[in-house]
């Protein structure tokens, strides 16, 4: 290379914005001529600060500099000659810059080393015309900055391909754009990407084959051995392409999942997409990805093949834009899949070494010397070791996982003593079964290498971690671990062993630690556990901690603490659900299965896990082998719910019928306070509000004998809810503002944003829009906290017709907007059906009359899937209006007729707004029609509810 920089190193790397564009836009002759201006004056500014170039690579450079304010001082003026340079109209060569600063090795090859690949990060993160820097080129520069200059700081950002956080810097100055977009980095990037906790090496021929394979098709499916690195390969590429796909990059974790019916549930988790009540999931997914450009990644397909060739095939027919990429041990057989097999690391040929800065780059090597270095920072592949190296490696076989664990043993054992106990193990191997495939003959002699490494303890205790599903915390593993030999405050030790030989892995989640096992490792020591004899004893213990977990999550659910015992319960879910595999599968374990289930409904309830909820806990109630009543009883109340949520009304109503009963058998008043509040809501939402009532208050007069604040909390609120519905706005705001006493008193901040919200909705009724709209507000705010989707878009949609009755007609819109949006995402339709009737009257307002008739046809087949007689007339009655807008004035009278006789057979009150609203299209209809008005109305007075829906939703006059 001649005289280069050397020791700390500046390096600068440039891209062209856009550069594809331009060519097009240009045309070869032109833009080779602007290119080569491009580059003429970059080098110049390079030249002038003492700038060595090491390399061009198509439109970009990279150079190196000795000092970190040349490199600064050369950006700057680099950028300074291309903003003076008169480029034609809609033609400027725009230029992004990074800068970091590292001691890179030198060789004859050139520079190598990780500051290459991050300086290249740092510049593809900014735009045309942005000077980004490292915190490391920042330290050496500060108070040495060109003159007029300053810094921003951007922050601690998630480079891709990177796996520590770079805290980045842009160069400010009056010659250069202040303001752009943000940094395209992954947490500016919709992802759910894990952050890696190590570096990638090597892959750089798979990674390139993977990126060209997904552009050319939709289904790529990465396949190997365990161990070999699909995922992390399939992670990286998702993470380098997250700026392809605008709608983002989900990774779909399959690993502990054992039954095919909880794949849609985890895609649909982490896509963020909640489930529809009444649909399939994988219907509600494909709408959801229909008209969004992403990527999907399902990764460990291959115990649930079936599964995840059906999501796959479901979502590439009905979502054009929607890539997946999937990692199996064997193919998915859709039509259209592609399939990469990820090879093992490259590894030298022992016959034919290469020299020792071949050999050092060498993939495997590389990965060996990293990982040894986190086991012994002292460690280094050195001229001398590095053929031994090597041979380790080359001995089993460049799989990631084994060179992985052989590397995590160099704080203990020699090399040489590693390649011994190697040597071994594949010795025995040969001796094994000839019909195991190979990549599982080559994986299991590194485990069982592994294995025979560990202390008698260290064994037992990797083996009783083999039982949990998802992975675990301290607190948890103490407690169904310890025994037989390790004590509760031995556990943490072996623990920490167990991590420092790389057996354990450590996750970090918001200050929270959880460990867990790869999948593979699982798999082998719980075969180990099974030959020890001890697995039902472990997995009893198991059962029996988080039982005791989950119900007492059950009633902080209910507390200040929810948000907390949320995010526990997200966490534990697959423990949850392996727990009741195992129990559900053991004929003596009625009750443990009944009483978990029912613990976990809340949850279910509250997450909109609806259809898997339900499953578990009807599972549960038809397990044969008893359970006591009261565990039944509760089971079919949650079952209830589910049910009820899934406005499955018919199902609901039998499910607490059941449950009633045993309750009452039982004499349990808290148990019969539930039920009945439940088929109070079951009674509710279908407009029978005398049932309803009479439910709610046999529940609440059971509850004040209790003295159960709770519980009377919630009745109150319930009350209130049917007291509205008849006009009783007095009764009702009393009630309220009783529950919402109950509920600061609680702490529970959802149910007072509930109370709040309930308060709103007296006040508008009452007219008092001021008081509506500070209510219902303050809910908003509150339920924005709790991250409560749920019940935003029904804060939003109150706050929206508030500002309609207002006249900000704008406001109205924007709000009912968000709320149908978010109503949607999270398959919500009684939400949905709320904004589109409003939307509707601001469509009608605008003079949108074929639009506000599309939102009110919508809105009106959800309500009746719902069986909502009140929702129902308040469509119908737009729907009147849409009919006299759009000429046709007698359809108009027999609609409006109708809502009102719909209304007085379901004891629906109208408030002075509707009661006025009614008004309004009654006389305009009699205005344009004279007695013929009056006549048509009284004819849809007449008609029953399901020749109305006919008429409203067809098109005859």
């Amino acid at each position: 290379m001649g005289s280069v920089p050397t020791g700390t190193v500046t390096f600068l790397f440039t891209d062209i914005e856009g550069s594809t564009p331009l060519l097009e836009h240009l045309g070869d002759e032109a833009y080779a001529r602007l290119l080569a201006e491009h580059r003429r004056l970059l080098r110049e500014a390079f030249a002038a600060a003492h700038g060595h170039e090491v390399e061009t690579q198509g439109d970009g450079f990279l150079v190196a500099f000795q000092s970190a304010r040349d490199a600064v001082a050369s950006a700057l003026n680099a950028q300074r000659a291309l903003a003076a340079y008169p480029w034609p109209d809609g033609a400027a060569f725009r230029v992004r810059m990074g800068l970091h600063t590292g001691e890179p090795q030198v060789s004859a090859g050139g520079y190598t080393g990780l500051d290459l690949h991050r300086v290249a990060r740092i510049c593809q993160a900014g735009w045309g015309g942005q000077i980004l820097l490292s915190q490391a080129t920042r330290d050496l520069i500060a108070g040495g900055l060109p003159e007029g200059a300053g810094l921003a700081d951007l922050g601690a950002r998630r480079l891709r391909g990177v796996h520590h956080e770079e805290r980045m810097y842009q160069l400010l100055h009056a010659d250069l754009p202040a303001d752009f977009p943000p940094l395209r980095t992954l947490d500016s990037l919709p992802n759910n990407l894990p952050r890696q906790l190590t570096s990638f090496i090597g892959r750089a021929r798979e990674m390139d084959e993977v990126e060209q394979l997904l552009s050319a098709n939709r289904l790529v499916t990465l396949t190997g051995s365990g161990g070999c690195g699909k995922t992390r390969l399939a992670v990286q590429v998702a993470g380098d392409r997250a700026d392809v796909y605008p709608d983002g990059v989900w990774l779909v974790e399959l690993a502990p999942l054992s039954e095919p019916v909880l794949v849609p549930q985890a895609t649909a988790s982490a896509l963020r997409v909640r489930e529809q009540p009444g649909r399939p999931l994988l219907v509600t997914l494909a709408e959801h990805l229909q008209m969004k450009h992403a990527l999907v990644v399902l990764d460990n397909c291959e115990h649930l093949v079936g599964a995840c060739a059906h999501l796959a095939e479901t979502l590439l027919r009905g979502c054009p834009d929607v890539r997946i990429r999937a990692t199996s041990r064997e193919r998915l057989g859709v039509a259209g899949e592609v399939v990469s097999r990820v090879p093992s690391l490259t590894v030298p040929d022992l016959a034919r070494l290469p020299a020792f800065e071949v050999l050092a780059r060498s993939e495997a090597v590389r990965l060996f010397g990293e990982r040894a270095v986190a086991a012994w920072p002292g460690f280094r592949v050195t001229h001398d070791n590095a053929p031994l190296v090597a041979h380790i490696c080359q001995r089993l076989d460049g799989i990631p996982l084994a060179i992985e664990l052989a590397a995590a043993r160099v704080n203990v054992l020699s090399l040489d003593q590693i390649a011994l106990r190697l040597n071994d193990r594949f010795r025995l191997l040969v001796g094994g079964s000839r019909t195991a495939p190979s990549r599982q003959q080559t994986l299991r002699a590194a485990l069982d290498w592994s294995y025979v490494l560990l202390a008698e303890r260290e064994r037992a205790l990797l083996g009783r971690l083999s039982v949990f599903a998802g992975g675990w915390t301290l607190d948890a593993a103490e407690a169904i671990c310890a025994g037989e030999g390790i004590g509760p405050g031995d556990v943490l030790d072996l623990l920490t062993l167990l991590i420092d030989k790389s057996l354990v892995i450590v996750d970090e989640r918001e200050g929270d630690l959880r460990y867990r096992l790869l999948e593979t490792v699982r798999q082998y020591v719980r075969d180990r556990l099974l030959e020890t004899g001890q697995e039902a004893a472990v997995r009893a213990r198991h059962r029996d901690w988080f039982l005791e977990m989950a119900e007492q999550a059950e009633a902080e659910l209910r507390g200040p603490a929810q948000a907390a015992w949320l995010k526990r319960l997200d966490a534990e879910h697959d423990n949850v659900r392996s727990i009741l595999e195992w129990t559900l599968a053991n004929v003596d374990s009625a009750e443990s299965a009944l009483r978990l289930a029912a613990a976990m409904g809340r949850f279910w309830w509250m997450r909109g896990y609806l259809s898997e909820g339900r499953r578990w806990l009807e599972e549960a109630v038809a397990f044969p082998g008893g359970g006591s009543d009261t565990s039944r009883g509760q089971a079919l109340l949650e079952a209830g719910r589910l049910a009820w949520a899934q406005s499955d009304y018919a199902a609901a109503g039998a499910l607490l019928e059941q449950s009633l009963a045993l309750f009452r058998s039982l004499e349990d008043k808290a148990g019969i306070a539930d039920a009945l509040n439940m088929l109070g809501l079951v009674a509710w939402v279908q407009s029978d509000y005398n049932l309803a009532q009479a439910r709610y208050q046999e529940a609440l007069a059971l509850s004040r004998e209790m003295g159960d604040r709770r519980r009377i909390g919630t009745l109150l609120n319930n009350l209130g809810r049917t007291a509205s519905d008849w006009g009783a706005y007095a009764l009702a705001d009393g009630l309220h503002r009783e529950d919402l006493e109950i509920r600061r008193s609680l702490g529970d901040e959802h149910g007072v944003a509930t109370s709040l919200h309930n308060l709103g909705l007296v006040a508008l009724g009452r007219g008092d829009l001021s008081s509506a709209h500070g209510l219902f507000e303050e809910g908003r705010r509150i339920r924005e906290a709790l991250g409560d989707k749920h019940n935003l878009v029904y804060s939003l949609n109150a706050l929206g017709l508030v500002a309609y009755r207002q006249s900000e007609f704008h406001k109205a819109a924007a709000l009912c907007e968000e709320s149908l949006a978010f109503s949607r995402a999270l398959g919500n339709r009684e939400g949905i059906s709320n904004a589109l009737i409003n939307l509707a009257r601001l469509a009608l307002r605008q003079g949108d009359v074929a639009q506000a008739k599309a939102r009110c046809r919508e809105s009106l087949a959800l309500r009746k899937e719902l069986g909502d007689r009140r929702g129902i007339a308040e469509c119908l009655e737009r729907l009147a209006e849409v009919a006299h807008a759009d000429g046709h004035s007698v359809r108009a009278g027999r609609l409006l007729g109708a809502t009102a006789a719909m209304r007085e057979h379901a004891g629906a009150y109208l408030t002075e707004a509707e009661r006025s609203d009614w008004e309004r299209i009654k006389t305009a209809i009699v205005t344009s029609l004279g007695e013929r008005g009056d006549t048509a109305v009284q004819e849809g007075q007449a008609l029953s509810p399901e020749r109305v829906i006919e008429l409203a939703l067809g098109d005859e006059p």
